[in-house]
Order: structure tokens, then sequence, then C-alpha cells
């Protein structure tokens, strides 16, 4: 790594087309994430399943491979042309997205989500190191907040699609007939694979910038990116990662603790199996010709994606103990990491169940509910962002480290107090407005938060970081949020108590960001100290 040189103050030409290339991409990426949201009383009726089941397939079967995949994808944008995956990756989910739309049962729908989560767990980590190449470090805020703004439009977009899609066909052949037999939430699954393989064509074509430029830091390139990339896979995969440690020669030490962290998860996940089987019981699932108890398959992917993190970690110490230092070494990065999951929990929690709450509470139709709420949810999280990523800009240049967090301190620590003002609305035109103010208050958390997190890596490392904190968020968050609510709703037959529940997580989040206001100037000016160690 050679010395740092003068930071650019202005963007690179085509920065605001690439930033709208990888914000559309978010985009898509949510749109064909969260649909199954509006889709769900539909999926439920013909699969017959329940809310647990529902929240499995949102979040858990989704997250592990969107997390695990994540690793190796980030590993190798990390050396790689980064536009050419993504739009590979682009293509691949988008034909998975279709997949969906023939599914007949819960196991060809899982199927089918978890190709989605492969393609799209090399869109944060690619997409973000490479905007972040084409825009100086002062803007980071706002490009965080452009494409916190875009995943909300795929959020929005979903509901609006997935419901008016799904309802017209339903309509139009209700009485049968229907072409190839089917379904409104199939046809809305078809219609949502279609834009991403028209924005991979554009994103194939643009152009790669200098890694490392805006920073000042020169990045050598990767001779062997697929092959760090598989090594990495081989790594974090149970089995697997036994055969890495004895390839890579590891100390007894690593052996001693990768045997000690099976051990304590194993433990754990035995242990929530039970308490959450005792709380809400299940059927089981026929999933690939087996009879499957549900909070088996919650739990065991949950210790399964544990683990791997654990691998992933160990590997990352034994092949590139510079990432390693500069990663773990950051008291506020892995700070920002345990944040952001909670948040997650918090947020995909409620949003895998906000389309039923509102057809349960207020009795509204598909395409009212979809229509009404997606134009609301969109609209605020484009402007909340683009609102609170500049100002955490500003603030950050007065109080550096300090500002952003305190941004992200009001958003995380106000919006939990604000919802149950909004889901105990009396009306849904009440419900909107208050959601409104809430959505303001709400989306003031992504922009801050991950300008913090990503200034604390190298720039030849911001891929591998985004993935290692997918791999936690993803699991931990996505994985968990939504079972636990679907979990509780089917257990007490209570879904606006069970989803209101999740917001207990913002009190440590609160916690740790007072800890990280008074630490991320400090750990960020450290980088190049842990680095070099």
């Amino acid at each position: 790594m050679s010395e740092p040189r003068a930071l650019p103050t202005v963007p690179l030409k085509g920065a605001g087309y690439a930033l709208a290339l990888v914000s559309l991409m978010q985009a898509i990426s949510l749109l064909d994430r969260q649909i199954l949201a509006i889709l769900a009383p539909a999926i439920k009726a013909d699969l017959g399943i329940g809310d647990a089941e529902m929240g499995m397939l949102y979040g858990t079967v989704f997250a592990l491979f969107y997390a695990l995949f994540s690793l190796p994808l980030g590993r190798i944008a990390d050396g790689w042309i980064r536009t050419k995956l993504l739009a590979f990756c682009l293509t691949f989910w988008s034909a998975a997205t279709a997949l969906s739309g023939v599914a007949t049962s819960f196991a060809m729908l899982a199927t089918a989500r978890l190709g989605v989560g492969i393609g799209e767990a090399a869109t944060s980590p690619a997409g973000t190191s490479l905007v972040y190449d084409y825009w100086p470090k002062h803007r980071r805020g706002f490009v965080m907040s452009v494409m916190a703004s875009a995943i909300a439009l795929g959020l929005g977009g979903s509901l609006i699609l997935g419901g008016v899609a799904s309802q017209w066909w339903d309509e139009n052949y209700a009485a049968g007939g229907a072409p190839l037999g089917l379904a409104g939430w199939q046809f809305a699954f078809l219609v949502a694979s279609l834009p991403g393989f028209v924005l991979a064509v554009f994103m194939y074509f643009l152009r790669e910038p200098e890694r490392g430029g805006m920073d000042g830091i020169e990045s050598p390139a990767d001779p062997h990116p697929f092959r760090a990339g598989w090594q990495v896979m081989r790594a974090i995969l149970p089995g697997t990662n036994w055969v890495n440690l004895k390839v890579q020669k590891a100390p007894p030490r690593a052996w001693r603790n990768n045997f000690i962290w099976v051990t304590v998860i194993l433990i754990a996940m035995i242990g929530l199996y039970v308490v959450t089987s005792r709380l809400s019981p299940r059927p089981p699932l026929e999933f690939l010709g087996l009879s499957i108890n549900p909070h088996a398959l919650q739990w065991g992917v949950t210790g399964f994606g544990l683990f791997a993190l654990v691998n992933f970690l160990q590997n990352m110490r034994l092949s590139d103990n510079q990432a390693f230092r500069v990663i773990t070494g950051s008291p506020t990065l892995i700070m920002c990491m345990a944040v952001g999951s909670l948040q997650t929990v918090i947020n995909y929690g409620m949003m895998a169940f906000n389309p039923s709450f509102l057809l349960t509470y207020y009795d509204l139709t598909l395409s009212e509910a979809a229509l009404q709420f997606g134009f609301v949810s969109a609209g605020m999280g484009i402007i909340g962002p683009l609102i609170w990523g500049p100002l955490s800009d500003k603030l950050n240049i007065r109080f550096p480290g300090a500002g952003r967090a305190w941004v992200a301190m009001f958003a995380m620590g106000v919006s939990p107090l604000m919802s149950f003002w909004v889901y105990y609305a009396p009306t849904p035109g009440d419900f909107y407005l208050r959601f409104v103010f809430y959505s303001l208050v709400l989306t003031g958390w992504l922009p801050p938060l991950y300008a913090i997190l990503y200034e604390q890596v190298l720039p030849r490392m911001r891929a591998v970081t985004s993935s290692t904190y997918l791999l936690a968020s993803t699991i931990l968050g996505l994985g968990i949020g939504p079972y636990v609510v679907g979990m509780l709703s089917d257990a007490t037959g209570d879904l606006r108590t069970s989803m209101l529940a999740v917001n207990t997580a913002a009190v440590p989040i609160v916690l740790l960001l007072l800890f990280i206001a008074k630490r991320a100037s400090k750990d960020e000016d450290a980088l190049l100290e842990r680095a070099a160690e």
C-alpha cells in the first residue's frame, strides 16, 4: 500500500449516472425481496401455511443464502470488475424471481427465494464499493441518502406492483381459465422479474472507476479474485472450514476456538428451538421430500449462519490479517454493525407484516393497501434520507464522527416511540398521516450509520466489510425479525402487538450510539495505524 495522496474534491465524470444505476439496482433488489409481503395473504391461502412460515420465507430462507454468498461475492468484488459482477448477479436473481412465479408449493417457493438471496448478495458489497470510487469523501452522506431513498422506492414499488398486478389478474381471471393456470400472486412475481433483466445490460457497460482513487490510496489489482472468492466459500461452510484450517496450517488455538464456538452455537440454537416450540407449536413443513419442524428449520438456519460468521472471521485472520486488524480493531465499526443488526430486526420485523396489518385492522382491499401504503412509504422513504444524509454531512464537518452518530441516534431512538402512536391509529387516514411523520424520522438512520461504518476501513476492504456486516445483520435481523413477529402473531392472534414488540431493540441501539459518537473520529484517525501494525 502506497502513501496517501491529495484527496479529490469533485466527483468523477459519470458519477451521477453510476449512482443512479446502483440506486436503481438497490430499488429492484428490494422490490423483488419485499413483494412477498403484499402477496402473503394469497400465498398463505394457496399453500396452506401460517405467519411463522411466511416469516421464514421472507426472512430466514432468503437470509441464509443472501448472507452466505455476500462473503465470497464481496471478496470477488474487492478484486474484480464490479460492474460486470453486478450485471451477472442482477440477471441471476431476476431469473429466480421469475421462478417464484411458477412455484406451486412451499418447497418450490423457498428454493426460488434461495436463488433471489444468492443473486442479491453482491448488491450492497459491490454497489457501495463502486459508487464510493466515483464520489469524494465529503459527499458520501449524500451518496448513502440517495441509495437509502432507492431502497424506499423499491419497498413502496413492491407493494404497488405486487398488489395491483395480483388483484388485476385475479379479477380478470376469477372465473378460471387463467393462462398457464397462474394465480394473481404468481403473475405479480413474473412482472417483478422484468426490470432487472433490462438494468443488467446498462450495468454491464458502466465504466469501472479506479479503486481507491477518491481516497488517495492506491489499491493494487487482485490477480486471482475468483480463486480468493472460492477460498472464502470453502472457509465458511461447516465441514469444509476444517479442511481450510488444515490447508492454512492453523495453530491449535484456532482449532480449539472453532470447536468452542460450534458447541456454544449448538447449545443456544437447541435452547431457542425448545422455547419457541413450546411458545408457538407449528405443524411440520414438507420440504424437499422431508417433514421438518418449522422451528427446527428456523434455528438450524440461524445457527448455520452464525457458525459461518465465526469461520469467516477466522479465515480472514489467517488469510488477510491486515483486513482482520482493520475491521476488528475498530470498536466503532463493531458497534455500527451491532446497531445496524438490531435496527434490521425492527425494520424487517415490521415491514414483513405491514400489508397484512392494513388488511387485518382496517379492512382494506389488496389494491387499496398496496397503492395507499406503497405511495406513502415510497414517498417518505425517498424524501427522508435526502434530508438526513446531507444534514449528517454538515454536522460531521463541525463535529467529526459525532455529528453523524447524533443523527442516527435521533432517528433510531425516537421512531420506536412514535410507532405506538402510528399503529394504534383509529382509521386508515389517521394511520397514513401519522406514518408520514414516523417515516420522516425513521429514515434518518441509514445514511449516517453507513457513512461512519465504511470510513473505518481501507478502500480495498469496503466490499468485504459490507459482506461481514450483511452476514451479521441478515442472519440476526432479517433472519430473526420477521420470524419472531410471525411466531408471536400465530401464538397470540394479535399481529399489532407482535409487530410493536420488536421495538424493544431500540434500547441497546441508543446506548451503542452514545459510545459511537465518542469514538468514531478517534477510530477513523487510527485507520492507517491499524493497517500498518
